[in-house]
């Protein structure tokens, strides 16, 4: 029996030939950055304009990389970008209660 090889040449053996496709492993390029974003506001965010930049440019990232596979780092930075905002939101918040509080 004469069996041909993807390479269109003959053989005489009686094994057929296989061809495994492995899936190719799926990455989320902007989960990880913005997972690794969020990570350094996280330590950067007393760091006054850096750590602000840091933060909404993790929660971007973040917001964009939920949306596709896989989801794990994304939604990761996403929860640590959203409690970050929301922390320096209340910072904020205090800082101009007591810049008005000073200025009666």
């Amino acid at each position: 029996m004469e069996v041909i090889q993807p390479n269109n040449e003959p053989t005489t053996s009686g094994n057929p030939t296989i061809i495994v496709n492995q899936p190719v492993p799926k990455s989320n390029g902007m989960g990880t950055a913005g997972f690794v974003l969020a990570l350094l506001a996280l330590f950067l965010g007393w760091v006054p304009v850096v750590g602000w930049i840091l933060w909404v440019l993790g929660l971007i990232l973040s917001c964009v990389g939920v949306f596709r596979t896989p989801k794990g780092l994304a939604i990761a930075g996403l929860i640590i970008s959203l409690l970050g905002v929301i922390l320096l939101l209340f910072v904020f918040a205090g800082l101009f209660a007591a810049a008005a509080v000073s200025a009666i």
